[in-house]
C-alpha cells in the first residue's frame, strides 16, 4: 500500500474527531481521564493552529454503567440504556470540560438524535449551531441523544454519527479512534497474525466482511468504522481510522504520518448535499421491490422510478418519506423519497401511467430525490 497522502497543513481545516468507548473509558468503565486529558491537549494545538476541530465521544452507557456499580457487558433493554446514559453523560462530559479547561479551551456539548438528520430544517440549525461555536472558540463535543432517542441506540452507532457530523461541517479530515492500530489483515480477536491495511480505495463487501461484527466495549466495531468511512467518503471526506491511545495521534493523522492507522480515500464520485442527506440522515420507513427493468433504469441510465416498474411494496409510509429500493433478489441499492402512500399501494404498485388515478404521476420516486447505493 502506499503511504499516506499529507492533508495540506498550510490552511485551516474542519476535523472530526471520534473517540471509541473502548479508548475513552478503562477496563472497569470509568471515564479514563488521563487519555482525555492528552487528546485535550492534542485538539488544543490543531485549535492553536488555526483548525476547527469537533469531538464525537462515545462511553456515557459505559460510564453510567460503572457508576452504578454494574459489573458485566452492557445491558440491552433500550429503556434500561436510556436510564444508564443519563447517569453517564454527564460523567463523560465533566472530563471534557476538564482536559480542554486545563488547556485553555471551552467545551461546548451537542446532543444529537436521528430528528436532527432526518428533518432539513434541523439538519441545517444544527450546522448553524456547530459554526457559531466555531466563532466563539468553543470546541463542540458531540454524543448521540440516548438519553431520549432510542432509536439512535437500537440503530445507531457514533461511528455513523461522526460521519453525519463531518458532512455537517463540511469536514476535510475524519479520525476514528479505537483500541487497534487500524483496519487489519486479519481479526485479532481471532489470533496474531494480521497486518495493517494501510490505505483503502474503495469499501467493498470484501473488506466489510473482513472488518468482522461488533466489538466488546461499544455498539460498533471495525465494520462499523467502515461503513462510516464510506459514507464519509461519498462526502469528499478522508477518514483515518487509529490508535487512540497513540500519544499525539490527532497531528499525526492530520499530516498524514505514513504507518499511522488505515486511510480511507474519498470516493470520485461525491454525491451533492440532498442526496448525501437522502442517502444516510434519513432513516428508511419501508421498501419498494422493482423488477429488473426499474433496476436498470436507476442504476445505469440514472432514470426516475416509475410506478409500472414496483412489483411490491413494504412498510407504511407517506408522500416524501425515505423508502428503500431493492430487487426482486431482495438486495438493497437504492433509497429515495417516494411520492406515494403505502395506504394506496393498491392504486399504484406495476401500474402504468394510464392506469393510475388522475392524481397521481408516473413517477413514484424522482431521480431528484434518489440515491443509487451500490
Amino acid at each position: 500500500m502506499t503511504s499516506l497522502t499529507p492533508v495540506d497543513g498550510r490552511g485551516a481545516r474542519a476535523v472530526v474527531v471520534k473517540v471509541g468507548s473502548s479508548t475513552v473509558t478503562t477496563a472497569s468503565g470509568q471515564v479514563d481521564v488521563d487519555v482525555v486529558g492528552r487528546l485535550s491537549g492534542e485538539v488544543a494545538k490543531l485549535t492553536a493552529d488555526g483548525h476547527r476541530v469537533v469531538v464525537v465521544t462515545s462511553g456515557a452507557i459505559a460510564c453510567g454503567w460503572a457508576a452504578l456499580g454494574r459489573t458485566g457487558g452492557r445491558p440491552s433493554d433500550p429503556a434500561v440504556l436510556q436510564a444508564v446514559s443519563a447517569v453517564g453523560q454527564q460523567r463523560l462530559m465533566r472530563a471534557w470540560q476538564d482536559g480542554l479547561g486545563a488547556e485553555g479551551l471551552l467545551a461546548g456539548q451537542v446532543l444529537l438524535a436521528p430528528l436532527d438528520f432526518g428533518h432539513r430544517r434541523q439538519y441545517l440549525h444544527a450546522r448553524s449551531t456547530l459554526q457559531h461555536l466555531f466563532g466563539l472558540g468553543v470546541v463542540p463535543v458531540v454524543n448521540e441523544n440516548d438519553a431520549v432517542a432510542d432509536e439512535e441506540i437500537r440503530f445507531g452507532d457514533n461511528d455513523r454519527l461522526a460521519a453525519l457530523v463531518a458532512h455537517l461541517v463540511r469536514a476535510d479530515l475524519l479520525i476514528l479512534l479505537t483500541d487497534t492500530p487500524g483496519l487489519l489483515s486479519a481479526d485479532p480477536r481471532l489470533g496474531d497474525g494480521g497486518s495493517l491495511i494501510e490505505e483503502v480505495i474503495e469499501i467493498d463487501q470484501h473488506l466489510m466482511e473482513l472488518a468482522g461484527g461488533p466489538g466488546s466495549v461499544g455498539s460498533g466495531g471495525m465494520a462499523s468504522k467502515l461503513a462510516a468511512a464510506r459514507m464519509a467518503s461519498r462526502s469528499g471526506v478522508t477518514t483515518v481510522i487509529a490508535d487512540g491511545r497513540r500519544p499525539g495521534v490527532l497531528a499525526a493523522a492530520l499530516e498524514g504520518v505514513p504507518g499511522l492507522g488505515t486511510v480511507c480515500r474519498p470516493s470520485a464520485e461525491r454525491m451533492p448535499a440532498r442526496k448525501l442527506w437522502i442517502a444516510y440522515a434519513l432513516g428508511s420507513s419501508g421498501l419498494l421491490v422493482v423488477d429488473d427493468g426499474a433496476r436498470s433504469a436507476l442504476v445505469e441510465h440514472g432514470r426516475s422510478l416509475l410506478a409500472a416498474g414496483v412489483v411490491e411494496c413494504r412498510g407504511r409510509f407517506e408522500p416524501n418519506d425515505a423508502v428503500e429500493v431493492a430487487g426482486t433478489d431482495g438486495v438493497v441499492f437504492a433509497k429515495g423519497l417516494v411520492r406515494y402512500s403505502s395506504e394506496r399501494a393498491p392504486e399504484w404498485v406495476g401500474r402504468r401511467s394510464e392506469a393510475l388515478p388522475e392524481d397521481l404521476s408516473a413517477v413514484a420516486m424522482h431521480r431528484d430525490d434518489l440515491v443509487v447505493l451500490r
